[in-house]
């Protein structure tokens, strides 16, 4: 077994595919289907089931999935070790971001001063919903990751604090309010936006004993925010996630009391996580105490 065939398993169980992988790998597609076959002969059970357009990994091979990135993960903390002691020259960094907060907002300055500092460093950026990063921490798909805080499951570092606010149409009656409760926002139909704090607002809607009428879940805040503005409905937002120009067609309202959401930079295990992700993690801390974190 070798840290190449775990590579490649890894990259296949990530791209649900042999073409894929090879292409990402910029190797053939037989010697991803060499590596992944003589790693299932070497441990003596079949990793994936081959489909026509795509492959599906078994029972077992979810499993050794996580113990191959695992392994994969402390093999570049050895490396990026031996880099540090020439100067942090080279490495990997594998970020996991959210919603135009963390993916507009704050890896803009962070990229930039990083990039500054140490040009050798690759990095690569994920963007999903904020449960999918949490995901990826967990199967160690990257090495750190934009996380609504709390969450005690990982080793986190507070960055920002927003509020959550109501989005109604520009010509709703509660488009006159100045704030509003989550209770108001149970009379209309609800547009749940799959971009990132999702389950936070389901559970403020919970834990008040409120259940909203949920008739367009978007994938997206820029269709979350067209389906407002055509008076389709209302939704709950955090602030900084909404664009910065003027809108015409719809308003945000605080609500009433009001609620915070916090944002912070999470690792699944400090104590194993390599130069380049804690170099990350200072910098970061670094912006956030000079104030220098948002980009306007």
């Amino acid at each position: 077994m070798t840290l190449t065939q775990l590579e490649i398993f890894s990259q296949v169980a990530a791209l649900r595919g042999f073409t894929l992988a090879a292409a990402r790998l910029g190797i053939s597609q037989s010697a991803v289907s060499h590596a992944i076959k003589s790693l299932e002969q070497e441990l003596g059970v079949e990793l994936v089931q081959r489909h026509q357009a795509r492959v599906e990994l078994t029972d077992i091979g979810q499993r050794l999935l996580l113990r191959a990135r695992s392994l994969l993960g402390l093999a570049e903390t050895m490396r990026q070790e031996a880099a540090d002691a020439k100067g942090m020259k080279q490495g990997t960094l594998r970020i996991g971001s959210f919603g135009p907060t963390a993916s507009m907002r704050l890896l803009p300055a962070l990229l930039a001063d990083y990039r500054q500092r140490y040009p050798g460093i690759e990095i690569h950026v994920e963007e999903g919903p904020d449960q999918q990063v949490v995901q990826w921490l967990r199967e160690r798909r990257i090495d750190i990751g934009f996380v609504v805080l709390p969450d005690e499951s990982f080793d986190s570092w507070p960055l920002l604090e927003d509020r959550m606010v109501a989005v109604v149409p520009r010509r709703h009656p509660l488009a006159a309010r100045d704030a509003l409760s989550l209770r108001e926002l149970c009379d209309d139909p609800f547009i749940l936006t799959g971009a990132g704090s999702a389950e936070l607002v389901m559970r403020l809607f919970t834990a008040a004993g409120l259940t909203p009428q949920i008739r367009y879940r978007c994938s997206q805040l820029l269709s979350t925010l067209n389906t407002v503005a055509r008076g389709d409905g209302v939704t709950l937002l955090a602030e900084l996630a909404l664009p910065a120009h003027d809108q015409t067609a719809y308003v945000s309202r605080p609500l009433a009391p009001q609620v915070a959401r916090r944002i912070g930079l999470a690792v699944l295990d400090q104590r194993q996580s390599s130069p380049a992700t804690l170099a990350f993690v200072r910098q970061a801390l670094m912006l956030r105490d000079a104030g220098r974190l948002l980009k306007p």
